[in-house]
Order: structure tokens, then C-alpha cells, then sequence
């Protein structure tokens, strides 16, 4: 599955941003669990949020709950990560895969659940 991330950007601490995560072919993410994934500098790929088929169960870490919105449009195939408050930890490189697990709650997300990637989009938080 091919997935195409855009979006990203310097924005100011406070500010908002909004993913996206196109799939080139619809019809290969209708049936899958769609997900975001972020790294920084030194630091491990860790999960950040997770959307059913459905769009019934989402999933968020901890460190984003409160100021992210994942949802999906699965007539275009397509992911969004809506992101308020952007701090600066909040800095990495984000992104989207598919092909993965539903679990059952925001700590049961790795990276090698999944087996389909976006190239990733560059998020860069300003004090």
C-alpha cells in the first residue's frame, strides 16, 4: 500500500496543523486500521493515534489525547491528524502506515504492527 503524507511545517508553539495521509489506491486502506507514528531526532518511531476501518474506535498516546483528532475519509482513502496546541516536543518527523492491528488500547502500538509506511512529513514546533 502506497501512502502519501502532507501538511507539515514550522509553526509557532500554540499554533495548529492538520495531516494528511492520502492512500493512491483507495480500495487498499478501506478495510484497514489507519495510524500515525511520529520520530524525533535521537528518539524511537513511537504511536500516536489510530483509527478503525469504521471510524468507530480511535486510539491516542497519551502525550497527544487532549490536543489531537484522527479521523478518516475512506471515500478518498485518506487520514487526517489534527494537532492543537503544537509544543515543542511535539517537533518530529510524523508518519502514517497501515496494514496493522486494532488493539485494544493507545500502549499496545509498535511500529512493527504495520507493515505498510508514508515517506513522512516534517513537523517543526517554534517557541
Amino acid at each position: 500500500v502506497e501512502l502519501v503524507e502532507s501538511g507539515g511545517g514550522l509553526v509557532q508553539a500554540g499554533g495548529s496543523l492538520r495531516l494528511s495521509c492520502a492512500a493512491v489506491s483507495v480500495a487498499s486502506v478501506r478495510n484497514h486500521v489507519m495510524a500515525w507514528f511520529r520520530q524525533a531526532p535521537g528518539k524511537e518511531r513511537e504511536f500516536v493515534a489510530a483509527i478503525s476501518w469504521s471510524s468507530v474506535t480511535k486510539h491516542y498516546a497519551d502525550a497527544v489525547k487532549d490536543r489531537c483528532t484522527i479521523s478518516r475519509d475512506s471515500q478518498k482513502g485518506t487520514s487526517y491528524l489534527q494537532i492543537d496546541n503544537l509544543k515543542l516536543e511535539d517537533t518530529a518527523v510524523y508518519y502514517c502506515a497501515t496494514e496493522g492491528p486494532l488493539h485494544h488500547g493507545p500502549n499496545d502500538y509498535y511500529p512493527g504492527d504495520f507493515s505498510s509506511w508514508g515517506q513522512g512529513t516534517q513537523v517543526t514546533v517554534s517557541s
